[in-house]
């Protein structure tokens, strides 16, 4: 939501028209309450969940609804890139293994365009070498499928802390 305020003042103790230049000043104060941070406003904390298997990603949303976070859900990591919702994402949730780009792809991808975004991997198919390389490249948890939920809520509240 975005306010403007316009004031104008134009003073003639005849009531007669000043001219233009004298008549109106405008003064704009504009406050861009969705960028978060303005008046004492806290950003919203945003947990994306990327993820192809609709029943994981509707679990794990559902579990953040129930923990009090705002959630944000995507079938793959494209969508989440085409989204533009990058810059609102406290924390990131990803399957390592997609159809198109992996998870390890979008961290990569997301490192290279400098978003400081916790990454939590979750996956059915990791192994000791993949999960090395996601912490390497600063995932602050890297989860196998089933997992406990208050685990990865544990790690959701670290990560939104940091």
């Amino acid at each position: 939501m975005i306010s403007v305020e316009r004031r104008f003042t134009a003073h003639d103790p005849k009531n007669r028209p000043a001219p233009l230049y004298q008549s109106i000043i405008a003064l704009y104060s504009v406050t861009d309450y969705s960028l978060g941070n303005v008046a004492g406003m806290e950003k919203p904390k945003v947990v994306t969940i990327v993820d192809d298997d609709e029943s994981v990603r509707s679990a794990v949303q559902g579990l953040m609804k129930e923990a009090g976070f705002t959630s944000l859900a995507f079938a793959s990591a494209e969508d989440f890139l085409h989204s533009g919702e990058q810059q609102r994402t406290s924390c990131l949730i990803a399957d390592i293994r997609m159809p198109g780009m992996s998870g390890l792809e979008l961290q990569s991808l997301l490192n290279a365009e400098r978003f400081k975004i916790p990454i939590i991997f979750i996956t059915a198919q990791g192994d000791e070498k993949m999960r090395m390389q996601a912490l390497r490249a600063g995932a602050v948890e890297f989860l196998t499928k089933p997992f406990d939920d208050e685990a990865l809520l544990d790690t959701v509240r670290a990560a939104l802390e940091s």
